[in-house]
């Protein structure tokens, strides 16, 4: 094969990566649905805290058991919102004897990133902001 056969990994997806799936095309029903459902389980501040607590725990994962202590609401509160948080798809979990464990589902967070990144403005469209 020759050299201008080559195919130089992600060049040639440049065009499509520089712009969120929202700018290319419209959302279709189907994926409207699962992302709202994540955006929904973020909306509430002790959620979008807890998955923060996730994700910056040492390790990558945390114990139910250290989850509670920086929240003024009850354990059984804090399971409530680490369920919609799994259930939504954000955070996976594993009971470990009487503990259950959580950590971030990086392809969810890539999902919701991918979907709100904005492609680069031109200079007119950025001059009017």
């Amino acid at each position: 094969m020759s050299k201008s056969g080559l195919r130089v990994l992600g060049q040639d997806d440049r065009a499509v990566a520089c712009c969120s799936p929202m700018v290319r095309e419209p959302l279709g029903e189907t994926d409207a649905v699962a992302l709202a459902r994540m955006f929904k389980a973020l909306s509430d501040p002790v959620r979008l805290r807890l998955l923060s607590l996730i994700a910056s725990h040492e390790g990558g994962e945390a114990c139910v058991c250290d989850l509670t202590a920086p929240f003024d609401v009850s354990q059984p509160t804090i399971s409530h919102h680490l369920k919609v948080l799994r259930e939504a798809g954000l955070v996976g979990s594993e009971r470990r004897g009487t503990w259950v464990y959580y950590w971030v589902l990086p392809p969810a967070l890539a999902q919701l990133s991918s979907l709100l990144r904005t492609p680069a403005e031109p200079a007119s469209v950025a001059a009017r902001g």
